[in-house]
């Protein structure tokens, strides 16, 4: 799978996840252990996804394909971990998750746009 497609689907994933963020109530028991076999078999393709998304992502830097920086992957690829959880487990603000989100989001763009 390429660059772009891998990238494309991050970012459908992530609109999920936002979703997922505003509509789904805050679990009542962060420690139960059917909630975290449930956060566990969904977040684990999305894992997949984001270490894939790195990999590729950190080769095309390094062939000076894309304007961004090694750091951001790495940074980018972190963040879209923290999004998973934090959509789940509903443990941030508002203002941090969007902060988090919007940068996931402008990496990804900027990627979209070197690659078109």
């Amino acid at each position: 799978m390429s660059v772009k497609e891998l990238t494309f689907e991050l970012k459908e994933k992530l609109a999920k996840l936002k979703t997922n963020y505003y509509q789904q109530e805050k679990p009542e028991y962060r420690r139960d252990p059917e909630f975290f076999n449930l956060v566990k078999e969904e977040t684990l393709p999305v894992f997949q996804l984001a270490e894939k998304w790195s990999e590729e992502t950190a080769k095309k830097v390094k062939e000076r394909e894309l304007r961004i920086h090694p750091q951001q992957v790495a940074s980018t690829k972190e963040n879209v971990e923290l999004l998973l959880m934090h959509s789940y487990y509903i443990d941030v603000k508002e203002t941090r998750y969007m902060n988090l989100y919007n940068s996931v989001q402008y990496v990804l763009d900027i990627i979209l746009e070197d690659l078109a």
